[in-house]
């Protein structure tokens, strides 16, 4: 058989986008279609099977964007979760123990169609052009079934008979319903019969039932019931009554009968049947019947009964309530217009026109309300308000200082960051409200403040950071070097007086201008002043006279005019003054001494001269080459090598103007009326006139004090007058007075109280520059006026009517009935009255407690009866524990004369009580409050600036406890009896907070460099942690406890230091030519670091400071020249290298001949070079930035705005810094920023508001009351701020007040009066108690009249119900009990977590039978569930009890420990019943848990080889002695069982000990195989010891002392502490 593979196949791409010119249908799209081999390459399309090819091109609908509107995704309803091992054959089995649930997947229908008709699209693509298509699974959790779980069993009930067979039972009730398919409940109840004895007679079979009353029926018309014989009687009695009623009405005149038939006519209205309650009084019957137990009925003859039940009754006839027509809407709440604003409210009423009675349906709401807004034309827009602020306070830095801050003491002068304060207030906005607060203060027309709850927008915020500016002190250079003596006046040289001046200047600009920088000039007089001197520029070579080629000349000098601040003038203004004469000089021959040239001039020693201070310069030259001894000119003496020169020949008196602050700007009187406008300057919009300052000048002599002016130069005399601008005059803003506060309403009886009422105003704008000062008041205060009479509604109760019987012709049949008395009932009418007279009914409905009973039971005396009137009030003690109180009630009508009444055995007319005798104590009850400070501890600032720290948070206060007051009984009392006002006081320390405390700054490091940029560093340490809520520390450096640090860039002179080299000595030849006095020698010369100043070096210092690099030689080996040869100078500076620094680059440097040399001789090469060699002798420069700088802030500030700075550094290419003028020299680029502004945030503590007024007691009575009074955060803490108080409430208790509440008895069993069974009824009363509140207990029973202001209500419900109907069941009835209570509410949990399908609880009710026979009649068990809210998980667990014998008890138990059935998975259920195979009957033996034959504790087990129990011996027994053992002897003890006690073998004592080597399955216990091992160690110790003991000891050595010589333990302590 031949199989073909197809080789070729076809295959395509996904289609492509519908194309086409229209939208909608006629669209078409297209698709690659070609044929390819099975491994993948393509190939010819004749080579695939032509009639398998796909289409490559289809119509389609061409989707367009105003389809979106037309089509949309259709999604239907999610299926049922359908497991997942059900959808894929080859999926995972479902487990057989579910836990958590069973993942599923739940589909659902997703279709595009129509919008408007839902008919499905064209084609899905068109909705998924707009959206793709939702998803059409998604994965679901199918739970696992929960089983019903049901309570245990409660005991078993008595028997239902007490002779004979009959019934008991026990019930339970659900506690979780089943879900999710788990098994149903069990049976809710368990029946067993019971025989408690057999009877004496024949058992009752018939009892006697009763049925519930009939509907209540009108009596019939009196025409229709009287028989003729009571007839004839009626007419009797009616004739009587009418002729009395004639009698009286002749005796009556006119007007008396007036006011009778009025009395009548008002009596009717208010009667039964009057305006609101139609009450008719009919009569109801029941039926009594006769049943069987079986619950079949029988003849009434069989239930044999002395008397039947009352089968009538009287009754109200039913009526429903009825209510008039609703009236029409009320105006509109609101009469304005508001765009988006509240609502307001309309309502409308109606009446009652007809009261329920007799059961009748309840009244629907009398009262209906909706929103509504303002209709019509003309409707004004709603009064708005707006939020508008007082101006900002000044901004004040003291209130960011910490607690440690020296600037406490001092607050003048701070800057820098700091905290101000407005005050928001509530306004009602005109429409015209455009302008700003700026124009409303302007104006002076600030709107009036209303109640700030008014505004419905956020208050703006009252507290800002804000910045005051730090001033920046005067930084000033340098003094220059003195300069020459010049004319205070060049113009006017005359007064032939002289000064020198020496100058510095200011380098910032600081603030308030220069006017407050210190003196920049000093002055010294001097003599012979000019203003123009001729300076030596140098003097030229040195030119022999005589046009000869050595000896003596002349150096001419090159002179330049410079007048006296040193700057090059004209010659011409030199006229006068000296000009340098040409120097003497000497061009050396070749066997002449040859001297170096002169050395500069030294430093003047002294800046001035004095009585002992004179200033010297010096200079000094050296030999270079002796003299040849003939014919030269001789060296001169060592003296003559050095020259001295006086300078600063002026006196050390030196002065300068010093100047006094500018003084207060005054109005300038000197310039005229007339031109005082024009002497104003607009400033904004108000105009300021420019007033005058002044200050004190006066000439200072330094060291010494004030000297007259004429000592100081007047040329530099600073000014004295300087025009200034006065500030405006600014008056003080208030706002007008806010409108009154409203009076409090008082609705209490017994008069007003006396209230205030106030009104305020606030200052928005304060006065400055002497405007006017802001009123003294700005609240007052007024008495209310007496206020309204509140109208208290309440419910009148007119008579009781006559009471009315039911009708004779329903009980003329009964038995024993009489015609005119009788149980019946009586009707009464109530009304509503409010102090000033009648009122509506609704309103008594709406705010008067439940209406009175309007019908209650009567009892129409029969003759034989005995009338009492009702028993009145106890009378009251005059005082405690003496004497009696009593109460009384008297006979009435003809009883008073009968004989049966007045046995006060049977109807005693008095009743006797002893006063009680009351004895109170009071005791603290519950926690003490929080410490509460005393009231009034707060500093307002203006405008409301709550200043920090002046809230007192902290110091002595007080807590309080409340005290309960109970009396003889236990029983909560009002604490007055106590003699208590309520409280414990006791003081309290709330302590005060104390801020982090760190040290002053240290001193500024040196810096780190002393060339070039540094840094430098000053740092605080930490003092004293924070605690109680105290300013946090900085981030601490917890090595060092350094708190802050501060590093800044500095800057070293790499000038500040230089080396200054003495001239060189005398040569000391060392190879001497005695004769030439010439050759080998050494020069030596002293080198010293000295400070450098702008006059040159000054002090020596330490030679670190120097650069090592650049010391000078301090000695150095040279040929000295001998006679006719030449002499050159000393080398020059080597020249500079080109740069970039080149090899092939040199420098070179020269000297000059100062001798030429003799014939025959030449000078060396006058000229030395080297080649340039990178950071040897040629560099390159760079500049190098710093970082930046910790924020810099003025010595005033806190924080704030600040510098930050960095500095440039010139850095060589050795990386060595140098001074800035290499990089200088060569221009570089400076691109960097050298300062920035930066902030330091501000540490504002947290700010908050005051206390709130106390609040109402948080419960009306009891021991749990509480006050509380709460602040918010004002100001949330900043920075390094104070942080918040946790404390934002606080609470203090409530004055202990019993709670008093009506509660009702339990109900009594319920009885069917007259019969066995059937329809009955139950009863309870209802009496006042008193609790504290607390829940526990039911409080105690107290006398009725302290509950006498209570509305009549129990636990809420209002109509109090004291009887009930209720259902005795017969002896052959099968019923359900009562709906149980709502079970706790369970949500559905696994581990803890919820599975989120809700929570559930449930309610059941049980079947309970009394008769055996009539089982199989029951009803079926009912339980019903519902949702519920905030449930609990509960988990479910096995639990077992011990073995005894072959079983033991489990059960399943709750998580909170109550014990169920249902809830623990079958699956786990652990073993109840065990067996052994074969069976345990060894002596002492036992079947164990795992299903083998064990031995009893004290007996180990011997098994037979084939592992079988073969017999139970006792185990050796170790006995150990206990303490109380003080006997000497040991008792050996047999096993005995473990439960059994000590105490019950009389001899034995102690402790013992089995030891027991195999287990119950014949296998070595485990501790066998650890003894082992130890017993084995043990063994060879001993034998080890033996040995020892055992051998011969050898003859022992003798030491020498000394190598045995005791030496002393030495320990070396390593820090360790444990040590």
């Amino acid at each position: 058989m031949c199989v073909y593979v197809t080789l070729f196949i076809w295959k395509y791409c996904p289609w492509g986008r519908c194309m086409g010119s229209e939208c909608g249908q006629g669209g078409s799209q297209s698709r690659a279609v070609w044929c390819a081999h099975s491994e993948g390459w393509t190939t010819l399309h004749t080579n695939c099977d032509q009639a398998e090819r796909p289409d490559s091109q289809q119509s389609c609908f061409r989707v367009c964007d105003w389809h979106r509107d037309l089509y949309d995704w259709q999604l239907g309803a999610w299926n049922q979760c359908v497991p997942v091992s059900m959808r894929s054959p080859g999926a995972v089995q479902r487990p057989a123990v579910c836990t958590r649930g069973e993942e599923g997947i739940q589909t659902r229908e997703v279709g595009c169609v129509q919008k408007a008709d839902g008919v499905p699209a064209e084609d899905a693509a068109i909705c998924e052009y707009f959206e793709p298509k939702p998803r059409l699974e998604q994965a679901c959790l199918i739970p696992c079934p929960r089983d019903c779980v049901v309570s245990e069993f409660t005991p078993w009930t008595s028997c239902s008979k007490t002779c004979g067979t009959g019934l008991q039972n026990r019930i339970r009730y659900v506690l979780a319903p089943p879900l999710f398919g788990g098994s149903a409940c069990p049976n809710l109840t368990e029946f067993q019969t019971c025989q408690p004895s057999p009877c004496e007679g024949p058992e009752s079979l018939y009892s006697l039932k009763v049925g519930p009353w009939g509907p209540c029926s009108v009596p019939p018309p009196r025409s229709a019931r009287q028989a003729p014989a009571t007839k004839r009687v009626s007419e009797r009695v009616r004739e009587r009554v009418r002729e009395r009623v004639r009698e009286r009405g002749k005796v009556k005149d006119p007007e008396t009968r007036e006011l009778i038939k009025k009395k009548r006519n008002r009596n009717r209205q208010n009667r039964q049947g009057g305006k609101f309650w139609d009450l008719q009084v009919g009569y109801q019957t029941r039926e009594v019947t006769c049943v069987h137990r079986s619950g079949k009925t029988e003849a009434l003859s069989l239930c044999s009964q002395e008397s039947l039940p009352v089968t009538y009754q009287a009754c109200v006839l039913t009526k429903d309530c009825e209510v008039t027509e609703w009236a029409e809407w009320s105006p509109c709440s609101k009469g304005c217009y508001e765009l988006n604003g509240r609502m307001g409210e309309r309502t409308r009423m109606r009446q009652v026109s007809q009261f329920p009675v007799g059961g009748g349906t309840e009244c629907p709401e009398l009262e209906e309300r909706e929103p509504c807004t303002a209709q019509g034309e003309g409707v004004p827009p709603c009064i708005t308000y707006s939020w508008k602020t007082t101006e900002w306070t000044e901004c004040r830095v003291d209130m960011l200082l910490s607690q440690q801050d020296r600037r406490r003491g001092n607050q003048t002068g701070l800057c820098g960051g700091g905290v101000q304060s407005r005050e928001a207030y509530c306004v009602q906005a005109t429409s015209a409200e455009h302008a700003s607060n700026l124009s409303a203060l302007k104006s002076k027309e600030a709107s009036r403040p209303v109640d700030n709850e008014l505004c419905l927008s956020p208050a703006p915020n009252t507290t800002q950071l804000c910045h005051i500016p730090c001033p920046v002190e005067c930084d000033l250079s340098s003094w220059s070097a003195w300069g020459p003596c010049t004319f205070e006046n060049c113009l006017d040289t005359a007064s032939k007086k002289g000064f020198k001046l020496r100058k510095r200047r200011i380098i910032n600009e600081p603030t308030g201008g220069t006017g407050s920088c210190p003196h920049l000039v000093e002055a010294i007089p001097c003599d012979e002043p000019s203003c123009y001197d001729w300076l030596l520029l140098k003097l030229e070579e040195c030119t022999p006279d005589n046009d000869r080629d050595c000896g003596a000349g002349t150096q001419i000098p090159q002179v330049q005019c410079v007048n006296s601040e040193g700057e090059h003038v004209d010659r011409q203004l030199c006229r006068d003054a000296i000009l340098p004469m040409p120097v003497v000089c000497e061009v050396p021959c070749p066997k002449d001494c040859v001297l170096s040239p002169w050395t500069p001039w030294s430093l003047c020693s002294h800046t001035c001269s004095g009585k002992n201070t004179e200033g010297r310069q010096t200079r000094a030259r050296s030999v270079l080459a002796y003299n040849a001894g003939e014919g030269g000119l001789l060296c001169p003496n060592s003296s003559a090598l050095q020259e001295m020169r006086s300078c600063n020949e002026h006196p050390c008196t030196v002065y300068h103007w010093q100047t006094g602050p500018w003084g207060q700007c005054i109005e300038d009187t000197s310039v005229p009326l007339a031109n005082s406008t024009g002497a104003r300057v607009a400033v904004g919009d108000s105009s300021c006139s420019v007033g005058m300052q002044t200050r004190k000048v006066i000439c200072v002599r330094v060291n010494v004090g004030q000297v007259p002016p004429k000592k100081c130069p007047e040329s530099i005399r600073p000014e004295t007058v300087r025009p200034c601008l006065l500030p405006c005059k600014r008056d003080c803003i208030v706002t007008p007075y806010s409108d009154w506060s409203a009076c409090p309403v008082t609705c209490k009886a017994g008069g007003n109280t006396k209230r205030k009422q106030n009104r305020k105003r606030i200052i928005i704008q304060l006065p400055a520059n002497g405007g006017q000062d802001c009123p003294d008041v700005l609240t007052q205060e007024r008495d209310c006026e007496a206020g309204s009479v509140c109208l208290g509604y309440r419910w009148k109760t007119h008579k009781w009517r006559r009471c009315q019987l039911v009708p004779w012709s329903v009980r003329q049949d009964s038995l024993g009935a009489v015609e005119t008395c009788g149980p019946g009932l009586q009707a009464r009418a109530v009304s509503c009255r409010k102090q000033d007279g009648q009122a509506d009914i609704g309103a008594c409905l709406k705010f008067a407690s439940s209406m009175p009973p309007l019908t209650q039971p009567c009892q129409l005396p029969c003759q034989d009866d005995c009338q009492l009137t009702a028993w009145s009030k106890f009378s009251s003690c005059t005082q405690d524990c003496v004497g009696v109180k009593t109460r009384k009630r008297v006979l009435v009508g003809k009883s008073k004369k009968r004989d049966q009444c007045k046995n006060s055995q049977v109807y005693p007319l008095s009743e006797t009580q002893y006063c009680p005798c009351n004895k109170y104590n009071a005791q603290p009850v519950g926690n003490w409050s929080d410490c509460i400070l005393p009231e009034g501890g707060r500093v307002e600032g203006q405008l409301g600036m709550k200043v920090q720290g002046d809230i007192k948070e902290c110091g002595q206060g007080y807590r309080y406890q409340a005290t309960v007051c109970y009396d003889q009984d236990d029983r909560l009392v009002e604490t007055s009896r106590c003699n208590s006002h309520g409280y414990i006081e006791e003081a309290c320390i709330i302590p005060c907070p104390s801020d982090c405390k760190l040290s002053e700054w240290s001193n500024w490091s040196r810096c780190s460099k002393s060339c070039g940029s540094g840094v430098k560093v000053r740092s605080k340490w930490l003092r004293e942690k924070p605690y109680n809520g105290g300013r946090p520390c900085p981030k601490l450096d917890h090595v060092n406890q350094v708190g802050v640090y501060e590093v800044v860039p500095c800057l070293s002179d790499c000038g500040q230091y230089v080396w200054v080299a003495e001239p060189w000595s005398v040569w000391k030849v060392s190879n001497v030519d005695l004769k030439e006095n010439c050759g080998e020698g050494v020069q030596t010369r002293k080198v010293r670091c000295m400070q450098n100043t702008i006059d040159g070096p000054s002090d020596p210092v330490e030679d670190y400071l120097c650069d090592p690099e650049e010391m000078p030689l301090g000695a150095r080996n040279s040929q000295l020249p001998c006679p006719d040869d030449c002499v050159l100078s000393d080398w020059g500076a080597w020249s500079h290298c080109s740069r970039p620094c080149n090899k092939n680059s040199t420098r070179e440097r020269t000297a000059y001949p100062i001798r030429q040399p003799g014939e025959g001789r030449l000078c060396p090469n006058t000229t030395e070079k080297e080649p340039c060699s990178l950071n040897s002798n040629c560099y390159h420069y760079s500049y190098n930035i710093t970082d930046w700088s910790t924020c810099q802030l003025s010595e005033r500030a806190v924080c704030g705005s600040g510098i930050k700075t960095r500095m440039l550094d010139c850095v060589r290419s050795d990386a060595k810094s140098v001074d800035l003028r290499f990089c200088e020299e060569l221009r570089l680029d400076r691109k960097w920023q050298m300062k920035a502004s930066c902030v330091v945030e501000c540490p504002v503590n947290c700010q908050l508001s005051e206390w709130s007024p106390w609040s109402e007691c948080t419960h009306t009575c009891g021991l749990a009351g509480k006050l509380w009074r709460s602040r918010t955060v004002l100001q949330v803490p900043q920075g390094d701020g104070r942080p918040c108080s946790p404390q934002m409430e606080q609470w203090k208790p409530c004055p202990v007040k019993p709670c008093y509440r009506w509660r009702y008895s339990p109900w009594s069993e319920c009885t069917s009066e007259g019969a066995r069974c059937g329809e009955g009824l139950r009863f309870r009363n209802v009496s006042c108690f008193v609790s504290d509140g607390s829940g526990r207990g039911e409080g105690c029973l107290v006398d009725d009249e302290l509950c006498g202001d209570l509305e009549p209500s129990v636990d809420g419900d209002k109509p109090i119900t004291l009887e009930e109907a209720c259902t005795v069941p017969c002896p052959g009835d099968c019923y359900l009990t009562e709906w149980t209570a709502w079970s706790l509410c369970q949500l559905s949990c696994v581990s803890g977590d919820d599975l989120g399908f809700g929570s559930v609880q449930v309610r059941s009710r049980a079947v309970l039978a009394q008769e055996p026979e009539n089982l199989l009649q029951c009803p079926e068990q009912d339980w019903e569930a519902r949702p519920c809210t905030e449930g609990q998980c509960y988990s479910y667990r096995w639990m077992t009890g011990p073995w005894r014998s072959s079983s033991r008890p489990v059960w399943c138990q709750r998580s909170d420990g109550l014990n169920v059935t249902g809830g623990c998975p079958m699956t786990a259920q652990p073993v109840a019943d065990r067996s052994c195979d074969p069976a345990c009957n060894k002596p002492r033996s036992y079947c164990t848990e795992a299903g083998v034959c064990g031995c009893e504790e004290g007996y180990t087990e011997v098994m037979t080889s084939d592992g079988l129990l073969d017999q139970c011996t006792v185990i050796p027994v170790l006995e150990i002695p206990t303490a109380g053992d003080n006997r000497a002897d040991v008792k050996t003890i047999r096993a005995v069982s473990p439960t059994q006690s000590s105490n019950s073998l009389p001899g034995h004592v102690g402790r013992t000990w089995f030891l027991q080597p195999l287990g119950p399955d014949g296998k070595l216990k485990t501790w066998v195989y650890g003894v082992a091992p130890g017993a084995f160690v043990l063994l060879v110790f001993v034998v080890s010891m033996t040995y020892l003991a055992c051998k011969k000891p050898k003859k022992p050595q003798r030491r020498q002392m000394h190598n045995n010589r005791l030496k002393p333990l030495t320990l070396a302590y390593d820090g360790d502490a444990d040590m």
